[in-house]
């Protein structure tokens, strides 16, 4: 998952564009981008777009402590959604949680035990910097933990997420590393939080090539321009792939070996369990005639 469009669960004109957008995952939005008053009428479309998607959907349910998890789940569940976004998770508890209530309403609705998968968005309370490193173990639901500053801003009572000059604010880069490592740790793909400025393009790049450096599989997108911008920076290019099979190649050739020389260059196991895990991110997204 490179890419994760929000979708507005509102909006028909919204749901039809975006699966156009070319995301490789869609979320389809009951929680932040739908008003109170629009709520029941979101879970209705919503459903409507799980059935009739060409693709596998995520839904971003509402929080837990809410109270409008239960309708949104009893909504939707019945289309089989592929993922369910949990926003405003403190701890791998609330993951729990919400794995016992689908477990019952796959039982319900005819769906395989297990099937629906959960991505966490696990820094926009306060409380939650300090569970990152409780998801592990807490469900084998768990596919994807990603991070958030606009909820946490608010939580925290700051008035800025960003320095003059684009970078994160100590609180966030402190969010953002304590969510690429608590993933990680979970076993879960790592994905980096929106970039909010939709126009500008030149700023989303550098943020996505950033987070791929640094370990991030994909990106929350917020505007269906974001998806070929972000989806090309979390593709290895060439370059990187003949480098990682040249990796691989060199350290079949030496059976046993902790070390192998490459241009000049000592590389260990690590480099090697790097290339393997560039080359099988590769070909995920290789097209089926590649």
């Amino acid at each position: 998952m490179r890419s994760l469009l929000f979708v507005p669960g509102d909006s028909e004109r919204k749901l039809a564009k975006g699966f156009e957008a070319g995301a490789d995952r869609l979320i389809l939005d009951l929680e932040d981008s739908v008003a109170p008053e629009r709520k029941a009428a979101a879970r209705t479309l919503t459903a409507d777009a799980v059935r009739s998607a060409p693709v596998p959907v995520a839904v971003r349910v509402n929080a837990l402590s809410s109270g409008l998890i239960e309708d949104d789940l009893a909504a939707i569940m019945p289309a089989g959604p592929a993922m369910i976004v949990l926003p405003k998770s403190d701890t791998g508890a609330d993951v729990q949680h919400l794995s016992a209530l689908l477990t019952v309403l796959e039982a319900e609705n005819g769906l395989a035990d297990g099937g629906t998968e959960i991505l966490a968005i696990a820094t926009e309370t306060a409380a939650s910097l300090f569970g990152l490193g409780t998801y592990r173990g807490s469900s084998a639901r768990l596919a994807a933990m990603a991070w958030g500053a606009e909820d946490l801003s608010s939580a925290l009572g700051a008035t800025r997420t960003r320095e003059a000059d684009g970078t994160l604010t100590d609180p966030y880069r402190l969010a953002r590393t304590l969510c690429l490592a608590g993933a990680v740790a979970a076993g879960a793909a790592p994905i980096d939080t929106v970039y909010t400025d939709f126009r500008d393009e030149a700023g989303l790049i550098a943020t996505a090539k950033a987070a791929a450096a640094d370990g991030f599989l994909g990106k929350l997108a917020i505007h269906p321009a974001q998806v070929g911008p972000i989806n090309a920076a979390f593709t290895p290019s060439p370059e990187a792939i003949a480098h990682a099979q040249r990796v691989v190649d060199a350290f079949a050739a030496a059976p046993g070996a902790g070390v192998v020389g490459l241009d000049g260059a000592m590389l260990d196991r690590p480099h090697l369990v790097l290339a393997e895990q560039l080359l099988a991110r590769a070909a995920a997204v290789r097209p089926p005639s590649a």
